[in-house]
């Protein structure tokens, strides 16, 4: 008897914000490639629009719209495409982030504070909320938060950073249980140590690379490519009894 492919993404919707490069990029990808239409998100128009047509020559489904989540006109503009365009919502992946200071917590100046807040928190709420009242019109829908590892642990000089994605951990389990009975299942990724542009500040430092590798059983920077599957399968038929979880994929750091 043949067993059903619980990774396959025929026929549902997903949004990844920060989707031009790096993690977001992975898990459009991937997503695509299981059978999602995939909307790929960012700031700018452009950087969405080369990953998209990239995908769509790789035979996926896939097209661009610029979203800054720390604009809320922005937001609800992507939503309003999404209505129209498609009806419906099945795949929410907040992935855009921002961490613009590196320095002593108690330097952090309020310009710094605030972009900080308003994309990592009101934005991944914001998202959130719209993306949840969208599925739950279908009665079925996965949010799956970016966190980090931060949020358990707080990085070397990433005192705002770490506070805001230590929000992202307990908005996750705020919607997973208030939105549980609506069908919608929301979960979190805490990714460790990653080689993308956003970490490329830190580990191009020798003193904070050693420090970060020091903690990491594994002793290497993860791929991208390495978070997406945490991410398809949250996002996916085979994680339907999963809600409120936030899996950490770090290479061991967060056992150390």
């Amino acid at each position: 008897m043949d067993q059903p492919d619980l990774f396959d993404l025929s026929g549902r919707v997903a949004l990844v914000t920060g989707a031009s490069r790096g993690i977001g990029e992975a898990v459009a990808r991937l997503l695509a490639a299981r059978g999602a239409q995939v909307v790929v998100s960012s700031r700018k128009i452009d950087a969405c629009e080369a990953v998209a047509a990239s995908i769509r020559a790789a035979g996926g489904k896939a097209e661009a719209f610029a979203c800054h989540i720390g604009d809320m006109a922005q937001i609800d503009a992507v939503y309003k495409h999404l209505e129209s365009q498609y009806g419906r919502l099945d795949i929410l992946v907040n992935n855009a982030a921002t961490n613009p200071y590196f320095g002593p917590i108690a330097d952090t100046d309020e310009a710094a504070f605030q972009k900080t807040v308003d994309v990592n928190i009101r934005g991944y709420f914001f998202m959130s909320s719209r993306g949840v009242k969208l599925m739950a019109r279908h009665g079925k829908g996965s949010i799956v938060n970016v966190a980090s590892v931060n949020g358990v642990t707080p990085g070397d000089m990433q005192g705002i950073y770490s506070i805001t994605k230590a929000a992202v951990i307990s908005m996750t389990k705020a919607f997973a249980r208030e939105c549980a009975p609506m069908g919608v299942r929301v979960n979190a990724l805490l990714p460790g140590a990653t080689d993308t542009k956003f970490a490329s500040a830190l580990f191009n430092d020798p003193a904070v690379m050693e420090r970060v590798m020091n903690r990491v059983p594994m002793k290497r920077l993860a791929q991208p490519e390495e978070m997406a599957g945490t991410v398809l399968y949250l996002a996916s038929d085979a994680a339907s009894y999963t809600t409120g979880a936030c899996l950490n994929v770090d290479g061991g750091y967060l056992s150390s």
